[in-house]
């Protein structure tokens, strides 16, 4: 299935998520994508979290797509034979710790002068200099740095806490699946390629500041400070499960007091206004009680639906494929896997109209393409035969 990045070929040495990631969404998107991975081992993620049949759902979350090359790019040939590939392809992407690349030569003079108008692709944890630059990091440990575990913070007792999901390294695979496809319409446009450079810090600082740093945008001493975005993110508790509730206009803050059996709230001059409500922020979430076991789930949705409110049950995990707004949209697609048998995973999220796009295989396994990808490289049966036996490929 051919897709708007068909004839552009990635070569990746990514392991862990941000960077497997982002080559995965650009190998939806049409583009070949060749990961090269050590013998052996392979990416790590290969062998963490739920499998089946020894292969990782989070690793074939993060790498469908795409075709698996085994080389150790520490020995000379296996670096020669990588340089070959990256000679052939638009795109380079690599995670390492800032200082590995130079000490394999393949760092990004290095490649380009095999390939000047290459896009070369660097991401790291906390950017290619200074004085946490070699530190190792998790994205959890991103999200201490990067505010968010502030904002996640319980709004009475101010305790933090984290976002439960790997957000910092899905925040930067985006961006950096974004800014490559940028780079690629400018190579397009100029026959000049570049150096990408992001950090799993910038990506989640940038990503939070819109409206988790909303309060410390304005430098100025006279600016009125009001209630962050996120001390409306609570949710409502029923007679049978739990509610999320947004409010946000006048007409739907007033539609919500009346769903509450509350409808003398809008004639309160606190709450009456958007400016009344952003002074008197915890006044009113007081008033309106996060718990509410007088209505079931059911009804209290059927109330706040009446009055075109913003709402939805709080689904638990194992809920969410058969949500009906969930199947209405296709988002979720069961396939068979020739070894894990049936697997379900949802389909890229963008519908292209001209150029659609799809899941186009599944994680490779480890080497699986080795021979197939060195062929391609002129490389006669022998001969890989011969790179097998001395441990270079697999």
């Amino acid at each position: 299935m051919a897709g708007p990045l068909d004839g552009t070929r990635i070569v990746e040495t990514c392991s862990m998520i941000t960077g497997p990631l982002a080559t995965m969404i650009l190998a939806d998107q049409g583009a070949e994508v060749i990961k090269v991975e050590p013998p052996g081992l392979g990416d790590v993620m290969r062998h963490l979290t739920t499998s089946r049949e020894g292969i990782s759902a989070l690793f074939a979350n993060c790498n469908r797509s795409k075709r698996s090359v085994a080389i150790d790019i520490r020995t000379g040939r296996g670096r020669e034979l990588l340089e070959t590939l990256v000679a052939g392809a638009q795109v380079f992407v690599q995670n390492y710790r800032p200082g590995v690349v130079e000490r394999l030569g393949l760092d990004e003079p290095s490649l380009r002068r095999l390939r000047p108008d290459l896009v070369y692709v660097s991401i790291s944890a906390f950017g290619p200099k200074g004085p946490w630059a070699h530190r190792p990091a998790y994205d959890h440990v991103i999200q201490a740095t990067a505010g968010w575990a502030a904002v996640q913070g319980d709004p009475e007792s101010g305790r933090p806490g984290f976002v439960k999901s790997a957000i910092m390294d899905k925040v930067t695979a985006y961006t950096a699946a974004q800014a490559i496809t940028a780079a690629l319409l400018a190579r397009e446009r100029s026959g000049v390629g570049q150096h990408l450079q992001l950090s799993m810090l910038d990506a989640g600082i940038a990503f939070l500041w819109p409206d988790g740093m909303a309060n410390h945008t304005y430098l100025e001493p006279d600016t009125v400070l009001q209630a962050a975005v996120s001390d409306y993110y609570r949710m409502v508790e029923t007679s049978d499960g739990f509610l999320a509730v947004a409010a946000a206009t006048d007409a739907q803050f007033h539609g919500l007091f009346r769903a509450f059996d509350r409808p003398e709230l809008g004639e309160d001059p606190r709450f009456a206004s958007y400016a009344g409500r952003a002074q008197h922020f915890h006044e009113l979430m007081a008033a309106i009680g996060l718990s509410h076991p007088e209505f079931t789930s059911v009804e209290l949705l059927a109330r706040l639906e009446a009055e075109d409110v913003p709402c939805a049950p709080v689904l638990a995990l194992g809920e969410i494929p058969e949500q009906p707004q969930v199947q209405e949209n296709g988002i979720l697609e069961v396939r068979e896997h020739p070894r894990a048998g049936r697997m379900r995973q949802p389909r890229p999220p963008v519908r292209f109209a001209a150029t659609p796009i799809g899941s186009r295989g599944f994680a490779p396994a480890l080497g699986g393409d080795t021979e197939a990808v060195l062929a391609g490289l002129g490389l006669d049966v022998g001969e890989i035969a011969r790179l097998r036996e001395a441990g270079v490929v697999a």
